[in-house]
């Protein structure tokens, strides 16, 4: 999927959370989440990738996505903690 098929699809659908892989080929996830929050109005942008946060970290910080998560440690519990505390932060 591009960046185009997935903005069409979060327009269309309005999930509550859209998992955007870092690593989509010749596109960048980190420009997706980017659109997806900042064009589009989406707050439930996580990222995710099979690389370290620590590897990313300086591009997460600048990302306005919710957070980020290791593939490794990608489950509903910690998806759902990682919007709870960012829902909690902008109170």
């Amino acid at each position: 999927m591009t960046s185009a098929e997935a903005l069409h699809q979060a327009a269309t659908l309005r999930p509550d959370v859209v998992l955007v892989d870092v690593a989509l080929g010749d596109e960048s996830g980190f420009g997706l989440a980017q659109l997806l929050v900042a064009d589009h109005g989406h707050e439930g942008v996580i990222l995710i990738s099979t690389r370290s946060e620590v590897e990313l970290a300086e591009a997460i910080r600048l990302s306005p996505a919710a957070g980020f998560l290791a593939k490794s440690e990608l489950c509903a519990d910690a998806i759902r903690s990682l919007l709870d505390a960012g829902h909690r932060a902008s109170r």
